[in-house]
């Protein structure tokens, strides 16, 4: 129960960091090479509307350019109705919202991959 309401807590948290920082598109910069497997979980969150989230499992020994293409894949899986996502330099992926679509932002709610980080930056 602890860790739930801990999650629960960082994700409002993170949230609540960007909720006035809604932007168009966002880059996601990964770096580092997975030394542990794990996950990461990324929450695209519109101004108005459900949240959704991406959870994206990777295996031990991927490199950078290697986890920014599954973190690409997993996004495009679950929001690619309403946001382009594309990798960009090879360890970059970015998130554009589509005609229609309201601002949004972006968060890594979890990151349990030791040795990689993503960093979230306005484009």
């Amino acid at each position: 129960m602890r860790r739930w309401i801990l999650a629960a807590s960082l994700a409002l948290c993170a949230f609540a960091a960007n909720a006035d920082g809604l932007e168009n598109k966002w880059r996601l910069e990964v770096s580092g090479s997975a030394k542990t497997a794990g996950q990461i979980v990324v929450q695209v969150s519109p101004e108005k509307g459900d949240p959704i989230r991406a959870t994206t499992q990777i295996a031990a020994g991927r490199a950078e350019n290697d986890v920014a293409a599954d973190l690409s894949a997993a996004l495009q899986m679950v929001a690619s109705g309403h946001y382009s996502v594309e990798v960009d330099d090879g360890e970059d992926v970015l998130v554009k919202k589509k005609d229609g679509e309201r601002d949004f932002a972006v968060t890594v709610v979890e990151n349990t991959v030791q040795g990689v980080t993503v960093n979230i930056d306005t484009e």
